[in-house]
């Protein structure tokens, strides 16, 4: 039998990330006629919730806020002017609290929609993740390596307390070392360690994982435009090209820390796992 083919943690990056998209996608599309669309209604609108899903696995979570320069991360693509309306609105819902220094922190109604939006993920990641109880079982294990060694990443670079871990997620290696980031902050770590109740299924926990994982990415390719020069609104116009490619593989690069703490089986192991998840 032939050895598998070695995967280097860049190169994991370059393939994980559109897997991770996919299948995100598919559960939040899923829970959107499967309820969802019902239960933001219920709860004033999209114009009531939409930042709150967006950003639930740091708002969930008693007392959990998004400061300013967090807000301006998770945000930066969009019309700031624009964001700041749509901020407006779900606080006049009463979903949600500014805070003096800008951020925003959820309401207890804000909390008690999360809290259900959380009970329906759970019912539509049990329904079409029913069947693959051990790939679950392993990806939520490697998601949660991942980002605790993406966690770490944002560490001083003393060494860490042994033992000591992120909520629900394990301890990552103590070579894991900090790593530059964008300029306009970081969009992974306003949302990140994702909210992890005890109890929390694990559709949900996976979900969640997956979720948060995306912000490390983004935050990736952020800081790879911004080093080429772009902004925001001139590397969404970029076309496809030399400039685009290589931005693309810079990106790769810096995304690809986490990925060190895996073995090149586990990595196409969680590929394989992921490709295999229905969706």
């Amino acid at each position: 039998m032939n050895d598998p083919v070695p995967l280097a943690p860049h190169q994991a990056a370059a393939l994980v990330w559109p897997a991770v998209d996919r299948v995100f996608r598919t559960v939040m599309a899923t829970t959107r006629v499967r309820g969802g669309a019902e239960l933001i209604q219920s709860y004033g609108g999209p114009a009531a919730t939409g930042f709150l899903i967006d950003f639930r696995t740091r708002l969930a979570a008693p007392g959990g806020t998004i400061d300013r320069v967090g807000l301006a991360a998770l945000l930066r693509y969009g019309d700031l002017a624009e964001c700041q309306r749509v901020l407006d609105k779900q606080v006049a819902h009463g979903m949600l609290y500014r805070l003096p220094d800008g951020g925003v922190l959820a309401t207890e109604r804000g909390r008690a929609f999360l809290a259900e939006l959380a009970e329906l993920h759970a019912e539509v990641t049990g329904e079409i993740w029913a069947g693959h109880p051990e790939r679950l079982r392993r990806l939520v294990g490697i998601l949660g390596r991942l980002l605790s060694a993406a966690l770490d990443e944002l560490r001083p670079a003393e060494l860490p307390v042994p033992g000591t871990g992120h909520g629900h997620l394990p301890p990552a290696p103590a070579e894991t070392v900090p790593v530059d980031g964008p300029t306009d902050g970081r969009a992974f770590e306003a949302v990140a360690p994702p909210y992890e109740p005890d109890g929390t299924p694990p559709g949900v926990l996976l979900l969640n994982r997956l979720g948060t994982l995306r912000y490390h990415r983004a935050d990736a390719h952020a800081d790879a435009w911004q080093a080429a020069g772009h902004t925001a609104r001139s590397i969404a116009e970029l076309a496809a090209g030399p400039e685009r490619l290589a931005i693309e593989l810079e990106t790769d690069r810096r995304a690809a820390g986490p990925y060190a703490v895996l073995t090149p089986p586990e990595r196409l192991r969680l590929l394989a796992d992921l490709a295999a998840l229905p969706g």
